[in-house]
């Protein structure tokens, strides 16, 4: 028998099917999205944790073999020493390809065509019908650095539309295996990319883009991945287009490349400040699409039950003793 602690809001049709799977003692607490203590008594028993954040009295988790997360970044867990404690997770990769990838594909379109300038003619009763507002993206040349669940949906959409697409990654593409995607979606043999560049190639990769979009993890060897060498190294006429996290740009260098035109513009939905402040200079500029961190997020229409979809599944497949579905790595874990 495992004991499984629930700290999420319930999708009811995967709720009665879990409660199907034999040998699995349920129980729920009510969530919060914030890190908290929970009683000793509901937590030293547990096998399972299925959560956004784990509990602040961890170490009270004297039994805990398992823990299934519902965001796709997992920093939460970097500090906790599962390794070490011989605990596994799961991260909830894929949940939010559909969404991020689409925000791409529509922030291409809307920075080629600068549509924030149209909305402030219209505004303004401007008439004005010049070519930068008729520019097509077919053929335009997009770079996806890290090539992922999100990465490999925003491909799927990009070649659908005709632009050319080069990834950068570490080592190169493979199939994946054991991670969620959507039915349908991504590109799970590796097979989409125009060309692939690998670690080394950085600059080559950067050189001939028109569109560079981020769409990798946050972690310590990849904080600051673009700094002022990566943003020169674009052409003058190339937008950024960042969804993953906002200290993967350094900051500084950003606001530079702005100010003095390395860049064509950017659409931001990670940023450096939660809120981030309204005298922040990245508000001002006019070649800037800044979002609120909305591109994917658990107000999704579809987050909840993917979250469930792939939680249900780890749990049939942990009692089954079978590989689980986007398992992290004690690399990964540790925030390397």
């Amino acid at each position: 028998m495992k004991n499984v602690l629930i700290d999420m809001n319930v999708e009811p049709a995967s709720w009665e099917y879990l409660k199907s799977i034999p040998r699995v003692n349920l129980r729920l607490v009510e969530p919060k999205d914030e890190i908290r203590p929970l009683p000793e008594e509901v937590v030293r028993d547990v096998h399972i944790l299925f959560c956004t954040y784990p509990v602040e009295n961890f170490s009270d988790m004297k039994s805990v073999e398992l823990i299934p997360i519902s965001s796709a970044g997992y920093s939460q867990l970097y500090e906790l020493g599962l390794s070490q404690l011989g605990v596994r997770a799961c991260n909830s990769q894929g949940v939010f390809d559909v969404p991020i990838a689409e925000w791409n594909l529509a922030m291409m379109v809307n920075m080629a065509r600068d549509l924030r300038q149209m909305i402030r003619n219209q505004e303004a009763g401007t008439w004005d019908r010049s070519e930068v507002f008729q520019r097509e993206i077919r053929g335009l040349k997009v770079g996806i650095w890290g090539y992922g669940g999100i990465g490999r949906e925003t491909a799927r959409l990009a070649k659908a539309l005709g632009l050319v697409v080069h990834v950068m990654t570490l080592r190169g593409i493979s199939p994946r295996v054991d991670t969620y995607r959507v039915e349908g979606t991504g590109d799970p043999e590796g097979v989409l990319p125009d060309r692939v560049f690998v670690a080394g190639q950085e600059l080559e990769f950067l050189a001939d883009l028109d569109f560079l979009i981020l769409s990798m993890p946050l972690s310590k060897t990849t904080e600051g991945i673009v700094g002022e060498r990566e943003l020169k190294a674009l052409p003058r006429t190339a937008f950024v287009l960042n969804p993953a996290r906002g200290p993967l740009i350094k900051e500084e260098f950003l606001l530079r490349a702005l100010r003095e035109g390395w860049i064509a513009g950017a659409a931001l939905d990670t940023h450096y400040h939660y809120p981030l402040p309204a005298e922040h200079p990245l508000w001002k500029y006019p070649n800037v699409i800044i979002t609120p961190h909305i591109s994917g997020s658990g107000l999704s229409p579809h987050t909840l039950e993917r979250c469930w979809a792939i939680f249900v599944q780890n749990v049939e497949r942990y009692m089954h003793g079978q590989k689980l579905l986007n398992e992290l790595t004690p690399t990964q874990l540790s925030g390397a």
